[in-house]
């Protein structure tokens, strides 16, 4: 869900012909891909904090339950700062220019944040609610999983209308599948929904990208659910309904977004009428 297309930026290695290919690698590196890097670093320290705060401490039932909780917000949160770097690193890219790595560093971080990770949390999510519901958790991770590799692999191979993501973007994905998880309803339920978000990332739904005052209002909505979040981790009064409504409301964005690009979609077609009937009268 980058907000700039990195693959239409113009490459700062490219232009300098004089430029030796056996430059070391951190001088190859603009602003843009450190942003990038770090997006992969969250997610990387996500699956880390699910694995040692939540996974190691229910197998060896010594799991406090404001520990894990901790730490399961933790994860949570790292996802949330990763989608941060990942809607800005394509817009510093544009203004400052991005290396050659810019797109490949782009995809290969957004498997690991908004891929690995939140289908890492859901199969531990699977082991943690009962051994009866680990072989379909681990499915629906696998599911996760794959959605979001063939997402970014279509992204690199199919062009779209300026302004529009084919599917649901990956980042929106990883936190729509951790909230239906975080509102901790029954498993089959949590199970249907998971598959549903993996199906919206592959299906050829279009989502508008978050661009000008949609890029605000997202970044506003990461920053208020990293709130919701700490509420919730440090058991604030009332954190665990903020907690709740919060992950709905993603859910519902999930699914009202789209209409956005729909109502675009309409406009245009209006637009292009208009214009062919006022050619054919001219």
């Amino acid at each position: 869900m980058t907000v700039i297309d990195r693959k239409s930026t113009v490459s700062w290695a490219a232009e300098d012909d004089e430029e030796p290919d056996d430059l070391p690698l951190s001088m190859r590196l603009s602003i843009a891909d450190t942003l990038t890097l770090s997006n992969a670093t969250c997610g990387f320290l996500a699956v880390y904090f699910t694995t040692t705060g939540v996974l190691i401490p229910h197998l060896l039932d010594r799991g406090d339950v404001g520990v894990v909780r901790n730490n399961a917000a933790t994860a949570v949160l790292l996802m949330l700062l990763a989608s941060v770097f990942d809607l800005f690193d394509g817009l510093v890219a544009r203004k400052l220019r991005s290396s050659a790595m810019g797109a490949e560093l782009d995809n290969l971080s957004d498997l690991i944040s908004f891929g690995l990770a939140p289908a890492y949390f859901v199969l531990v999510w699977g082991m943690v609610v009962g051994d009866v519901h680990e072989p379909l958790s681990a499915l629906a991770a696998i599911m996760v999983l794959l959605a979001v590799v063939l997402r970014l692999a279509r992204f690199s191979c199919v062009t779209m209308p300026d302004g529009v993501f084919q599917g649901m973007p990956s980042p929106f994905g990883a936190l729509t599948v951790v909230s239906i998880v975080l509102l901790e309803l029954p498993f089959t339920p949590t199970l249907l929904a998971i598959l549903g978000v993996a199906w919206l990332m592959v299906s050829r739904v279009e989502y508008p990208k978050p661009r000008g005052t949609l890029a605000v209002a997202m970044l506003g909505w990461i920053v208020l659910s990293m709130a919701l979040l700490t509420a919730w981790a440090f058991d604030a009064p009332g954190g665990e309904l903020l907690l709740q409504t919060g992950c709905s409301l993603q859910l519902v964005l999930g699914a009202v977004i789209p209409l956005f690009a729909m109502v675009r979609r309409v406009y245009a077609f209006r637009d292009n009428r208009r214009e062919a009937r006022a050619g054919a009268q001219s």
